[in-house]
């Protein structure tokens, strides 16, 4: 028919690789590694031909360590971040509002809080990329057109010679940062809350070695917003408001740095300044992280205002969340309708990120010295400035692929604590000693699930633990609980087993005799198989 576009040309029985990844900063690299140490074939397509030599971000939280263990790296990033020892606010007089105190042992296994220098995590990762096979990384490609077929997806990149090449694959996730080229070439709308404030971001070299505490402050002076921050070892970050009235001109200047800075102990003569430079936090969201065979993911999907410090943290749970999602489909043992349950749990999840951050934005953003003073004595009225143990637990799943509510004991969505076990005289992270996967927790037989439940459990790859108790020794074939946390957490439901998706979250618990029916729960919503009868 006359003025129809041709319909796109189909992907080849045998693509170039399963996933194109297009963008290489954290939230990307771990994607790749997730994907490749599943024994896929991996694309990343980086535009930049040389990593960013300067920190973004500065944190990250102890789920998100965790979640960076998995890719392999963990042993490395004590060589590559510091524990932080909490986070305040403060009166322009000096007076907490809000005291946390943060742990080296947090309840996910890692310290609560870590501060970490962004290059040399995007190096580890890189490494680590570059030992798995079936990965082809290529920098200085900048993605410029991406057609999608019924088959896969074709992705064009041009190098900063201007050679064209098309790459193909069955699926392609845009890691690709704020401006993604991604988002914008699949047009999905955004939600934008229009919560934005610039900010002149100072990262700074110490000279002399300081202890800072606690590592992390915000100062809620109304003369001028300051945030403070570790940003690995040996290195700090302060951030200063600009002002109503300020331009960004005035602050973008040396000069102003180093003013600013003097009142908090840095000077040229006791440390170098490695940026200074004004920035624009925004808090939106796309409306849908799938179009077809495309994902978006990381920044590419959402952008906060730093103050929870959860921007990278929220990108890597993204890629956490989907890749074992990838994996399923990719291997035939799920069907595709399973990766809608990507944004379905992920998008709301990332929402009450961003409007906790933008509440706490609206907190510190004060510069009327009046609207401040109100701003005080109502929260120290309200108990405010009372010292906190530990950060709240990570924020749960409500919706998705996890049991219905109602069944079983409860916690379905939370992200499972982490202990220490042990198995064949060998001690550690449950994590280290299972591995990546679907993990059954069960203090039952695991032989009254019954052969075709046990089948299914090992086509995913679930490894299934029965737990012996703290003081007993472990039989043939159990992990005795160390320190008795998973023992209390299953004691605090009333639950005998705990089934834990490869992103750490509750799929689901169930009491005694009750888990044959949380795998049912499970085998119908992976699989789409009758339940009705199951043995």
């Amino acid at each position: 028919m006359p003025g129809t576009p041709p319909s796109p040309p189909p992907v080849p029985d045998t693509p170039d690789t399963d996933v194109i990844v297009v963008g290489r900063g954290p939230v990307g690299a771990v994607l790749a590694v997730l994907l490749a140490d599943r024994g896929h074939r991996v694309c990343v397509l980086e535009r930049r031909p040389e990593p960013y030599p300067l920190p973004r971000a500065t944190s990250f939280d102890g789920e998100t360590a965790r979640l960076l263990a998995a890719t392999g790296i963990g042993d490395e990033l004590a060589g590559i971040s510091e524990p932080a020892t909490g986070y305040q606010w403060r009166t322009a007089s000096g007076r907490p509002l809000l005291d946390i105190a943060f742990s080296d042992a947090g309840r996910y296994g890692w310290p609560d809080a870590n501060t970490m220098h962004q290059p040399a995590l995007e190096e580890l990762l890189a490494k680590r990329l570059a030992s798995l096979p079936g990965v082809e990384t290529r920098v200085g490609h900048r993605v410029v057109d991406i057609v999608q077929s019924p088959s896969g997806v074709t992705a064009t990149a041009v190098t900063e010679d201007g050679t064209t090449r098309a790459f193909t694959a069955r699926w392609l996730v845009g890691c690709d940062g704020a401006r993604s080229f991604v988002r914008e070439h699949i047009g999905v709308s955004v939600t934008d809350l229009g919560f934005s404030y610039e900010w002149l971001l100072c990262d700074v070299r110490l000279d002399t070695p300081r202890a800072f505490v606690p590592t992390n402050v915000q100062l809620c002076d109304p003369a001028r917003p300051t945030t403070m921050v570790g940003s690995g070892p040996g290195r700090r970050r302060w951030e200063f408001m600009r002002l109503p009235g300020e331009s960004a001109a005035e602050l973008e200047t040396t000069e102003a740095a180093w003013r600013l800075l003097a009142p908090h102990g840095v000077t040229p003569e006791t440390a170098t300044l490695l940026r200074s430079t004004t920035y624009q936090f925004r808090a939106m969201w796309a409306d849908q992280w799938r179009s077809g065979r495309v994902f978006l993911a990381g920044d590419a999907a959402h952008l906060m205002p730093p103050f929870a410090g959860q921007g990278m943290c929220a990108g890597i749970r993204d890629v956490a969340n989907l890749a074992w999602k990838l994996d399923l489909v990719l291997s035939d043992r799920a069907p595709e309708r399973l990766l809608d349950t990507y944004t379905l749990e992920r998008r709301p999840h990332v929402k009450a990120s961003i409007t906790a951050s933008v509440k706490l934005g609206r907190v510190i953003c004060v510069t009327d010295p009046a609207a401040a003073a109100d701003r005080d004595a109502a929260i120290l009225a309200n108990g405010g400035g009372r010292a906190q143990q530990g950060p709240p637990p990570a924020e749960p799943l409500t919706k998705g692929l996890l049991r219905p509510a109602g069944d079983g004991c409860g916690g379905a969505g939370e992200v499972m604590i982490a202990g220490t076990v042990e198995a064949d005289g060998v001690r550690g992270r449950l994590d280290q000693l299972v591995g990546a996967g679907f993990v059954l927790l069960t203090t039952e037989d695991p032989a009254q699930l019954g052969e075709p439940r046990r089948a299914f459990l090992s086509g995913l790859g679930t490894r299934v633990v029965r737990l012996s108790p703290p003081g007993a020794p472990a039989g043939p074939g159990e992990v005795r609980d160390v320190d008795g946390v998973y023992h209390a957490y299953l004691g605090r439901l009333g639950a005998t087993s705990v089934l834990v998706r490869p992103d750490h979250h509750v799929f689901g618990t169930a009491g005694p005799g009750d888990t044959p029916a949380l795998v049912d729960e499970l085998r119908a919503q992976v699989q789409g198989a009758p339940v009705a009868g199951a043995r």
